[in-house]
């Protein structure tokens, strides 16, 4: 709360010019934490749009550290922005709560948003039936990351991976050919954990479908559910034998999660030769890797449980909430919500459109655009469970625990009991 307020003090005027909405105002307000070079294009898009339809607004968009907590110190206090993106469903959920957001429907073209959007980006906003928060910038876990050159030199082919059979196949392969199959750390300081949480998350999806992973994140299926175990089980065949994560599955807690993936370059040849991280770990790889991605990193999607099934993809982003709903406000949400708004981002950003129909040509690298293939092909995108969870037990107990049982000292059967144990009544 000490941070909340520090950061509070600097930030205390920036809805002034429409912060809890003069319906007159030519200003509009927003706030994001994104990437400060995505949101640079994207305002650059925004206000081309608003040139270009002869709209008299001028937009001041802030990056704001924290946004999460502070945007609810800010309701309280009533001294808010027009627009704010949120990272996480439940702080939309929250806002709502609150009282402070205005639905987006009568805002958008809803008909071209169904017809655009991923599969279940415009669910992750939807709150009794109304779009409270529009995905306006996404990002995709589930992705296997490895040494292109190493792999091609060892014959090992990503084509051949077409379920989680496969990949156990593949693993036990190279492990047998005298390598360490994959690369996991699950240390982030305060945050240790998470890298496992999203390896559960994208089993439960990929094994049971995403009606069953909806029901989870919600609680109607519990966390120690025979689906949940089941993917647990899954991670423990691919990830806890000796031999199959370097270093040894419980020395994982204590390597740091950004850089699990560079012993795959070391000099000598891979230490370990995948990685199974989000889309953005790339920027942790060794600059002189990062140099020519297309080059050096080769990719592949979180296969289905099996071939040519159900094939949903785990993902994250921020969505785009209203507290302000004057006539320009709306304009704004509406030019947000279109398609090409992220056709300068893209190019020169770490920017990732939730729409399926995005230009993927505009993505920096052939690397980027074939996860994008990934995504957009996917039956369905499902927003980070942990994030979608009640912070007691997604940013608390599911981190903890997870890390217990990785460590060694708990079993599965405990970790998840104890999971399903905090979950607030």
């Amino acid at each position: 709360m000490a941070a909340v307020a520090a950061l509070a003090l600097p930030l205390a005027g920036c809805g002034g010019d429409s912060g809890g909405g003069s319906s007159n105002s030519k200003t509009v307000t927003i706030w994001s934490s994104v990437d400060q070079p995505v949101q640079d294009g994207l305002q650059k898009a925004l206000e081309d749009k608003i040139k270009a339809g002869g709209d008299d607004i001028t937009i001041k968009w802030q990056k704001v550290e924290n946004i999460s907590q502070l945007i609810i110190t800010k309701i309280q206090s009533g001294d808010t922005p027009d627009l704010v993106m949120v990272p996480q469903p439940g702080v939309v959920q929250q806002m709502n709560q609150l009282g402070a957001i205005k639905p987006l429907d009568d805002a958008v073209d809803m008909d071209a948003l169904k017809s655009s959007m991923m599969p279940g980006t415009l669910e992750s906003g939807t709150v009794d039936g109304k779009l409270m928060g529009l995905l306006v910038s996404a990002n995709v876990k589930g992705l296997i990351f490895y040494p292109k050159k190493a792999w091609a030199k060892a014959g090992y082919d990503a084509s051949s991976v077409t379920d989680i059979a496969s990949l156990q196949k593949l693993t036990d392969q190279m492990k047998a050919d005298g390598n360490t199959p994959w690369c996991f750390g699950i240390e982030s300081d305060t945050a240790t954990g998470w890298p496992a949480t999203d390896w559960i998350e994208t089993l439960v999806m990929k094994q049971s479908g995403a009606d069953v992973y909806n029901k989870w994140v919600s609680h109607e299926i519990p966390f120690n559910s025979d689906e949940v175990k089941a993917a647990g089980e899954t991670m423990e065949k691919l990830l806890f034998p000796d031999g199959n994560v370097l270093g040894g599955i419980k020395s994982s807690t204590s390597t740091n999660f950004g850089e699990a993936g560079t012993p795959m370059w070391d000099k000598s040849g891979p230490k370990c030769w995948m990685l199974n991280q989000g889309s953005f770990i790339t920027g942790f790889f060794p600059d002189d890797i990062t140099s020519d991605l297309d080059a050096n990193v080769g990719v592949f999607g979180f296969p289905p449980a099996t071939a040519g099934g159900e094939n949903p993809v785990e993902g994250g982003g921020d969505l785009l909430t209203m507290l302000n709903d004057s006539a320009n406000v709306k304009k704004v949400v509406s030019y947000l919500s279109e398609t090409d708004i992220g056709d300068d981002a893209a190019p020169s950003s770490s920017f990732f459109s939730p729409h399926k129909d995005f230009d993927i040509s505009l993505y920096p690298n052939k690397l980027t655009q074939e996860q994008a293939k990934y995504a957009y092909a996917a039956s369905s995108f499902l927003f980070d469970g942990s994030d979608s969870m009640p912070a007691e037990v997604g940013t608390g107990s599911f981190w903890k625990e997870m890390t217990a049982w990785i460590s060694g000292s708990e079993d599965l059967d405990t970790a998840l009991t104890n999971i399903n144990d905090s979950w607030p009544s």
